[in-house]
């Protein structure tokens, strides 16, 4: 295990033809060349080209590091949140560190902020979590997105040894994926939700995230004297998810199904427990409608999602035939059934039969079936469906009753922030989530 504070590699903005930014100080870029204020970069012939306010180019490589004197700041214009998911926008983001550039073929360019562990984790506290949020809830976050960043950085130290695992696999009737941060070559972590939520220093209203990430300086949750790779997402929905049914087909102790309540749930085992829970409101952290709690927790943005604990989504027959053709790149007929081949213990579904009158194809891991059945993301894959008929059988609407928000592994943010409200410690949040782990303070 690590003993001392890394520096990661943060994508900010992948693969566009240019960028417009603001040097708020002095930034100094090689061979001693000193930029302040608005400067632009575009992507020509291989290189990179970059200009100051006056549109005067000042450099020109494949590659461009900038970096602060006397606590200088960048700003980057029209950085996209949230993307391809349905609360997406665009906004001008600051940042503190080193500014990267590197140039792609196809006239395109990447941009990387080079910042230490800590204070990157002021930012994804700050962007994932209101500044308003309990603070214990902000040190259980800080605990978690540490061990998540550094486990990763670990992994990914062990994978250039023994190979990146297989996450695709498919065949005339079954297409299975899975998504994680080896997406990224370029850098360490992007800045949107693929990873953890980093705005730099814009959203830090307040010292609170701060005195958050201070407070808890190195330390991890261990277990087995290895970080954990401690994921987190919005709402379980009641029961979190194992952690094979989302990603790597690898069970982890740590990250294994537990009841977001004081009671222990039973666990979903058959299509009747997936309805029977999905269609009822169990006590549970994450079952909350207190407007005070969650403006408390939640970034304005996510305030606009109101149903993340139990929701309903409709479709007509044809409509939902569209959006499969638009998003699988199949065509399936007529749309007849969606049948759910394999659950997890949540009730999310982590193999979906789509049936057709012209092709039947089995979809899969989670995140895969919530890309195919909504023009964003499906708010998750815990849903049951009810099927409108025509007198024929042919189906006219389906009606998905969904429970909770996002992959459901590990630390639930809605229930973490409840947990909080009601007194609990951080150290009572994570090892009610991460059941096995310890904390330990590496550096």
């Amino acid at each position: 295990m690590l003993n001392q504070e890394p520096i990661i590699k943060v994508g900010i903005i992948e693969r566009v033809p240019e960028m417009h930014g603001v040097f708020n100080g002095v930034y100094e870029l090689p061979s001693t060349v000193r930029l302040r204020g608005p400067f632009s970069v575009r992507s020509e012939g291989g290189r990179l080209a970059i200009f100051d306010d006056e549109g005067i180019e000042v450099w020109r490589r494949r590659e461009i590091v900038c970096r602060p004197l006397s606590g200088a700041t960048f700003t980057i214009r029209n950085v996209t949140i949230g993307l391809h998911f349905h609360w997406e926008r665009r906004e001008d983001q600051t940042f503190e560190g080193d500014l990267r550039l590197v140039a792609h073929e196809g006239g395109t360019l990447t941009v990387i902020n080079e910042v230490s562990v800590e204070n990157y984790l002021k930012s994804v506290i700050s962007s994932e979590m209101s500044a308003e949020a309990p603070e214990e809830l902000l040190k259980a976050h800080a605990i978690t997105s540490r061990s998540w960043l550094v486990a990763m950085l670990e992994r990914q130290q062990r994978g250039k040894n023994l190979g990146t695992p297989r996450r695709s696999f498919e065949s005339e009737t079954e297409i299975t994926r899975w998504y994680d941060r080896e997406d990224h070559p370029l850098f360490d972590v992007c800045a949107d939700d693929h990873c953890q939520r980093y705005q730099g220093i814009t959203k830090i209203l307040t010292s609170a995230a701060s005195q958050a990430v201070d407070a808890t300086r190195g330390v991890f949750l261990v277990h087995n004297e290895q970080v954990c790779d401690a994921r987190f997402f919005k709402a379980c929905g009641g029961l979190t998810e194992n952690f094979e049914n989302a990603w790597e087909d690898t069970p982890v102790d740590y990250l294994k199904s537990v009841s977001d309540s004081p009671a222990d749930h039973p666990r979903v085992s058959s299509e009747v427990d997936a309805r029977r829970w999905i269609l009822s409101a169990p006590q549970a952290y994450c079952n909350t409608t207190d407007g005070d709690v969650l403006r408390q927790i939640l970034p304005s943005f996510d305030q606009e999602t109101t149903d993340f604990f139990r929701w309903k989504v409709e479709y007509t027959r044809e409509q939902l035939e569209e959006l499969l053709r638009a998003k699988s790149g199949i065509d399936f007929g007529v749309l007849m059934d969606l049948v759910p081949v394999v659950r997890g213990p949540s009730g999310r579904i982590i193999r979906l039969k789509i049936v057709g009158t012209r092709r039947t194809m089995t979809v899969g891991k989670e995140l895969e079936i919530r890309k195919w059945l909504s023009k964003s993301h499906l708010y998750s894959s815990a849903f049951v469906a009810d099927i409108e008929r025509d007198r024929s059988g042919i189906p006219v609407r389906f009606i998905l009753h969904g429970a909770g928000w996002g992959h459901g592994v590990g630390l639930c943010q809605i229930g973490a922030a409840v947990m909080a409200n009601n007194g609990k410690k951080a150290e009572e949040i994570v090892t009610h989530y991460f059941r096995g782990a310890q904390l330990q303070k590496l550096y």
